[in-house]
Parts: structure tokens; C-alpha cells; sequence
């Protein structure tokens, strides 16, 4: 019999076959949530928003940090029937606004300490949308009768609004299926070989997609856990993955700058051996980076490439670390991948540079009352273009090279910021480094790249220059180096080059 591809589906699959296992585990407070009471409460919540006179299908928002009612929330508003809106903390009052008018929500869960933000941001919305503000930390937040019934949920039913980062223009909620979202858990949980006996640290927020379906649903899919804490803390990130015995972890390259920056936790009697692989996603990994987490920490990394219309993985590196190539993000991941030309559309043979498209059941079904970007983004045989510029080795690998809209173009040459930021990260003051084109009257783009320096380390801007200039040679070598204290980033640790601009 075909497993249905829906919350519903896993969430009462595991309250049947293990109701005592744990699925969230919350370090704040030390409560654990098991499978019996995420369906318990899946059904509580339903009868919640029934009782408010919401329908199958009507939107409801989430402002919260990553906490025990986030991840119940989140996995209980797909549960009953409902849409969930994930807010981006970082937004302004303006984005807010415009996500929780657009998206049609029609109640916003919220905490004391961010509702203030939520009701500037409604200040000027076209209609009235019901504030609840909860205690993120609390295990029972509903004092409501549990005999309800539910609204049906199919695998075509829309689950989840997940509103790009909009690092230009106003951002785009991505539609995504029950199907799409429990894919995205599926390909996830497959490639990496979890089981139930799997438990992953969540360093990712919540209103990101990575967070969401990486370390949310796949341990329902699979049967797993989660340790939920508030945010990243490289100060305690370590003693919270031996503590609560983690299997893996799952971070971005921001994360890993940052304990690379940090002592190994060997030499404070931790023990790490437990961990099995290292996920990373969101953004690409330098190659030096790469190298110098695994040998210090003697943990292997797996780099993935995802995105919000994909629900997180469309590529990862193999589970055997004997298969991985260093510098790609892997192999397609439960989906179809193939590269196409920019200009002409048609297919390219390996090795040949262009767009990479993706196909599967975790693709979105469009974006939210936006037709003409989903026609754009969308082909009717269900290719999705992912504005990436890269190419597929002869083994399917995939290396991205740029976004094309990030492509620097200098003198009629393509130019991608990546292979400036690997370069500099190559010199040992540099903890990150980002470039992006700027105007040049001669060239047409000129390069200026933004340095983070490591914490304590001193290096001038000449000598940054000269490394530049040895590495990447005069034509490539930044015309701008500047030193900043900290790179513009969305909710996933992706810089946002175009920001770089105002810095």
C-alpha cells in the first residue's frame, strides 16, 4: 500500500507504532514532547482554530523563536487542515506587514516578548487579523475539548507558505503541498540513512525552510528527534549535542566559520564520537572551510543544496564519505536534475556551464497570488528554474558556480562572486568574505568584496590586496576590498550580496 504523502499521515503513524518516543526535546526547560502528544495536541489546536470558525485550507502565522511550541505549531496547523505562515524574525515592521496581509492569514501565534513587533506590523493592514500570544516554553497551551473532526487532508492540499528571503522587491510566498513538504522530509531522511535511533541538533530557525524540513519533518518521517533549542550559541553548541547524545548536525557555513573559530570540544573532555555526519545547506561551502572543520572536529560533512521552492534538498553528497566530492553540494536527491542554456533552454551535456532545473514531488505548486513569476519560475512539464548557474559533472555531480542575477560581469567576462570569496577565505585573518559587482565606467562591473576578520586578528587592507592579487590574478582581484564587521545575511546564513552595496 502507497505511504500518503501528509503530516496528518506521519504524525499518526508514529503515535501508533511508538506514542512514548520523543520527537522534541526543548534544552530551555529540559520537556520533551513525544509522538503521542504531537497528535494529542495536533488535535487540540484543530479544535482551536475550528472554534475561531477557520476553515480547511485558511492561513495561520507563526512569530516565534524556535522553541517547544514552534516546532508543535508548526507541525500541528499542517496537522489539522490548515496553512502555516512561518514569519521571518528578522524582517522589518514594513515586510511583516506585507507577509501577513498577503498571505491572508487569518490568526498569528505569537510570544510576549515579539507581539509588539506583530502589532506595529499590523498597524496598517486591510483587515483584521486575530493576535494570540502564547508562552513558547509552556507544554499545554489549549484548554479546549479534543472531540473534533478534523478537515480532511490530502496530499494535495496546500500546507505551508514560505515567503522567500526578498533580499530585493517584496518577497514571494512559495505555495508547497502536504506532498511537497513530506518529500522534502523523505529525501532527506533517505539520503542521510536516518532511522528513529537518529537525533539531530536544530541550530536553524524555524522560519527558515531548512530548519522546517530538514530537522522538523524528517525526524517524523523517519521517526527521529529533535533537539529544539532557542537559537545558535557557539558558546554552548557543543556541550547540547553531547548532552542530549546527537547523532548529527545540521548548519550552514556561517555556523561552521564560527566553530571553526572555536576550541575543539575534545579538549574539554566532550565527546563528539557520537555524531555521524555534518549536514550543511543553505549556502556553498568553501572548499577550505570544508576540509579544515573535518580534520579538526573528525567529523565528516555532507554539503547539500536546497531551496524554499524545493522544500530544502534537491542535491546532496552521498552518505558514504568514500563517494563525496569536495566543492559540490552532491547528486540529485529524490528529484530530477539537468542544466539547460540561458539563452537557447535546450539541455546541456555534462561539464557544460548554465541554469540548473530541478523536478520532483518536493517542487512548489507556485507562488501566492503571483501567476507571471510562477510562469516564469514553472514550466508546464513541471521543470523548475532555479536562477542558479552551475553545471553536472560526468557522474551527476553539481557544481554551482553563481546566482544569475549575482553574476558579475566585468569587460564582457562572466565572473562568479563565489570564486572571489573562496579566495580570501583562503588567507588566515579572513573568518568570511563576499563579493559583488559594482559600477565601473570602463568595465561595465567592476569587484568589491566585504572581509570579516577573525576575532583578535589584525590585517591591513594592503595585505589583503596582495593575497587577492597572487590568488586570483589582476583581472578577477577585488578593484574594493572593505573591512566590515559583519556580512548582511538572510534567516539561513545566505549573504546577501546586494546589501554588501550599503556597506
Amino acid at each position: 500500500m502507497r505511504t500518503l504523502r501528509t503530516i496528518r499521515h506521519y504524525v499518526d503513524l508514529r503515535a501508533r507504532e511508538t506514542p512514548a518516543a520523543p520527537y522534541v526535546i526543548a534544552p530551555k526547560t529540559g520537556a520533551t514532547l513525544t509522538y503521542a502528544q504531537l497528535q494529542r495536541d495536533s488535535i487540540q489546536l484543530a479544535a482551536f482554530l475550528l472554534n475561531r470558525r477557520l476553515r480547511k485550507g485558511d492561513k495561520v502565522a507563526l512569530m516565534l523563536h524556535n522553541s517547544y511550541q514552534a516546532a508543535r505549531l508548526l507541525i500541528g496547523v499542517m496537522y489539522a487542515g490548515f496553512m502555516v505562515v512561518p514569519l521571518n524574525l528578522l524582517a522589518q515592521a514594513s515586510q511583516l506587514g506585507y507577509v501577513l496581509d498577503h498571505s491572508d492569514s487569518e490568526l498569528v501565534f505569537t510570544s510576549e516578548e515579539l507581539a509588539p513587533r506583530v502589532r506595529e506590523a499590523l498597524a496598517g493592514a486591510s483587515r483584521e487579523i486575530e493576535v494570540v500570544v502564547i508562552d513558547p516554553d509552556a507544554t499545554s497551551i489549549f484548554d479546549v475539548q479534543t472531540e473534533v473532526t478534523l478537515p480532511e487532508a490530502g496530499e494535495d492540499d496546500d500546507a505551508l507558505l514560505m515567503y522567500t528571503s526578498g533580499t530585493t522587491g517584496k518577497p514571494k510566498g512559495c505555495v508547497l503541498s502536504n506532498r511537497s513538504v513530506v518529500a522534502g522530509g523523505e529525501f532527506t531522511s533517505s539520503a542521510h540513512q536516518l532511522t528513529a535511533l537518529d537525533r539531530v541538533l536544530c541550530a536553524m530557525p524555524l522560519y527558515h525552510i531548512n530548519g522546517q524540513i530538514v530537522t522538523t519533518v524528517a525526524p517524523l518521517v523517519h521517526g527521529g528527534s529533535v533537539v529544539m533549542p532557542h537559537r545558535f550559541s557557539a558558546s554552548n553548541y557543543w556541550e547540547l549535542v553531547v548532552k542530549y547524545q546527537c547523532t548529527w548536525i545540521n548548519v550552514v557555513p556561517t555556523i561552521i566559520a564560527y566553530l571553526l573559530n572555536g576550541a575543539d570540544p575534545r579538549e574539554r573532555g566532550l565527546d563528539i564520537s557520537r555524531v555521524k555526519f555534518c549536514r550543511s545547506a543553505s549556502a556553498p561551502l568553501p572548499p577550505e572551510q570544508h576540509r579544515a572543520f573535518e580534520a579538526k572536529f573528525g567529523i565528516g560533512i555532507i554539503e547539500t543544496f536546497g531551496m524554499t521552492e524545493t522544500n530544502a534538498p534537491c542535491f546532496t553528497n552521498p552518505y558514504d564519505p568514500a563517494q563525496r566530492k569536495i566543492g559540490s553540494p552532491g547528486r540529485a536527491c529524490g528529484n530530477e536534475a539537468k542544466v539547460i542554456d540561458t539563452h537557447t533552454g535546450k539541455d546541456l551535456p555534462p561539464n557544460a556551464s548554465g541554469e540548473l532545473m530541478i523536478r520532483g514531488d518536493n517542487v512548489m505548486k507556485g507562488y501566492y497570488k503571483d501567476p507571471e513569476n510562477t510562469r516564469k519560475t514553472l514550466e508546464p512539464d513541471g521543470w523548475m528554474h532555479t536562477g542558479d548557474l552551475g553545471y553536472l559533472d560526468e557522474d551527476g555531480f553539481v557544481f554551482v558556480t553563481g546566482r544569475i542575477k549575482e553574476l558579475i560581469i566585468k569587460g564582457g567576462e562572466n565572473i562568479a562572486p563565489r570564486e572571489i570569496d573562496e579566495a580570501l577565505l583562503k588567507h588566515p585573518a579572513v573568518l568570511e568574505a563576499a563579493a559583488v559587482g559594482i559600477p565601473d565606467a570602463n568595465y561595465g562591473q567592476e569587484i568589491m568584496a566585504c572581509v570579516v576578520l577573525k576575532p583578535g586578528v589584525h590585517c591591513t587592507l594592503d595585505e589583503l590586496n596582495t593575497f587577492a592579487l597572487g590568488e586570483l590574478g589582476k583581472y578577477k582581484a577585488p578593484k574594493i576590498i572593505k573591512l566590515i564587521n559583519d556580512l548582511p545575511k538572510g534567516p539561513s546564513g545566505k549573504v546577501q550580496r546586494l546589501k554588501l552595496l550599503d556597506a
